[in-house]
């Protein structure tokens, strides 16, 4: 028997204008700048650079441009059309060509300041592999040698260790090249690899890594047996700071140990750390925040983004269908392939401009938004971080929280003192004894100075850290105290201890 049910649901299904809008918003500068290219390359409709009607328009006053996601929603469901001949014969042409606002809304506003720096070429720069296999050229190995010295170099990290083991390269050289290596082989070329520059490159962990370093090392440098002893014979004291055991097993004085374990401080633990990469890793900010005749200048980067419109030739054959549609000239198979052709890609192009419209304009409210709460941090530097989340700036723009978190996510401000990820501005507040919020980040930054500060003889531990806190106002658990100073990277106390000169 067939039971047939009727049921009443509501779901919430996003329009592909919302769709593209909220991926474009995602996106930091330098990522959108390569997907308007590539936007621009699959679809014809799309141009950069202005036209004479589009300077025209520059130079008319901009008008306020304050648009909702509401009126987004509305404008992406007016323009859904259904496909088929149908809908294509009650497709309004003139809304379309009429529309300019829509087809000239995306304008690049750069200053003159950033259009000197925005096409600097990217400085011409030599990778770590390329500097050691140089090396490796002036040495006098045969072919094999030259091989092994190859795939060793390959196989480095960005932390200029070689993780892999020696048998994995071995099987590498075998399979690849056909030519059968020994261990042996591996390891001898491994220790010539090892003292090129950087010194210590291609070590297998860090205690290696020290070693190599320091047998490099001329014999007069003072503290360098003392050095390499430590690390053979009591390398574990050695990371756990326990002096006395050291001295005990060296036989050697507080002298003699402080300037072996010196010595090792000023070694090189990553000796090719950030050098395995061929570009450099530029922060370019998406907003610039200034202060100027005691008011904020608030601007976004568009970068090396192209200006965008409509093409006039295609403009122009869309004006000659909709002329002939109304004179009642037949229409040929081809015009109406190419009036659907056309549609789509006008309907696409539209989108488009529209979603990087509403991105700017949503990005420059997320920022005056924040730029609002934070003003002393703007005006004053660090030390003047309020206490602030997602909540507070959404609510002030009033739009959803997820809109400003992926506002927020990846981006960064250019401020007159320094560059600042957005997301370092969003902490929780701590309430002092006088009832006043501060960020914990300011909380970070007192206990980053108390430590700066204490004997390193003999170290504050959490604890005493905490009561310090209290005695300025901050009531703080210690073990609050002890997430604080692991998210600063600060290691215990006992850690922190210097080595004491009787």
């Amino acid at each position: 028997m067939l039971n047939l049910q009727q049921r009443q649901s509501l779901q919430q299904k996003l329009s592909p204008q919302q769709i593209q809008y909220i991926k474009l918003l995602q996106l930091p500068t330098l990522a959108l700048e390569q997907r308007i290219k590539a936007e621009l390359e699959e679809n014809p409709l799309l141009e950069e650079g202005l036209d004479e009607e589009d300077q025209l328009e520059e130079e008319q006053p901009e008008e306020d441009d304050r648009t909702t996601e509401t009126e987004a929603e509305a404008a992406s469901e007016g323009s859904e059309e259904e496909s088929g001949e149908d809908a294509e014969d009650e497709y309004n042409w003139e809304e379309f060509l009429n529309s300019e606002d829509d087809l000239y809304g995306y304008k690049a506003r750069v200053d003159s300041e950033e259009e000197e720096q925005r096409d600097l070429p990217m400085p011409a720069r030599e990778t770590m592999a390329e500097h050691l296999r140089q090396q490796v050229q002036f040495l006098d190995l045969n072919d094999t040698d030259q091989l092994i010295a190859d795939q060793i170099i390959g196989s480095i990290d960005e932390d200029g260790y070689l993780r892999r083991p020696l048998e994995s390269i071995i099987d590498d050289i075998v399979f690849n090249y056909g030519v059968m290596v020994e261990e042996s082989d591996v390891e001898q070329v491994l220790h010539t690899v090892q003292v090129l520059d950087p010194v210590g490159i291609a070590c297998r962990d860090l205690r290696e890594c020290l070693l190599v370093q320091l047998a490099s090392m001329e014999e007069s440098v003072p503290g360098k047996h003392n050095a390499i002893a430590m690390l053979e014979k009591a390398y574990k004291a050695f990371t756990m700071k326990h002096f006395e055991q050291i001295k005990k097993k060296l036989h050697i004085e507080n002298e003699e140990l402080k300037e072996a374990f010196d010595l090792v401080q000023r070694l090189n633990p990553k000796p090719g750390e950030g050098e395995f990469t061929a570009a450099q890793n530029y922060i370019t900010p998406d907003f610039t925040v200034k202060w100027v005749d005691g008011s904020f200048v608030i601007t976004l980067n568009q970068g090396n983004a192209p200006e965008l419109r409509i093409s006039r030739k295609y403009r122009e054959m869309l004006q000659t269908l909709s002329d002939d549609k109304k004179s009642g000239k037949p229409r040929s198979r081809v015009d109406g392939e190419t009036r659907n052709f056309l549609k789509n890609k006008l309907e696409s192009a539209r989108w488009f401009i529209n979603s990087i419209n509403q991105r700017r304009n949503t990005m420059l409210k997320v920022m005056n938004a924040i730029v609002e709460i934070q003003e002393d941090f703007f005006r004053q530097g660090e030390g003047n971080l309020k206490p602030m989340i997602l909540k507070d700036i959404a609510e002030i723009i009033s739009m959803d929280i997820s809109t400003v978190s992926r506002v927020v996510n990846g981006k960064y401000v250019q401020t007159e003192f320094g560059v600042y990820e957005l997301k370092y501005f969003f902490s929780e507040g701590l309430s002092t004894d006088s009832g006043e919020e501060i960020s914990n980040k300011e909380v970070k930054a007192i206990i980053e100075s108390i430590i700066s500060e204490e004997d390193k003889q003999k170290p504050l531990s959490d604890q005493r850290i905490a009561t310090m806190l209290d005695e300025r106002g901050f009531q703080i658990a210690r073990r609050t105290v002890t997430k604080y100073r692991e998210q600063l990277g600060i290691p215990v106390a006992r850690m922190r201890k210097e080595i004491v000169l009787s």
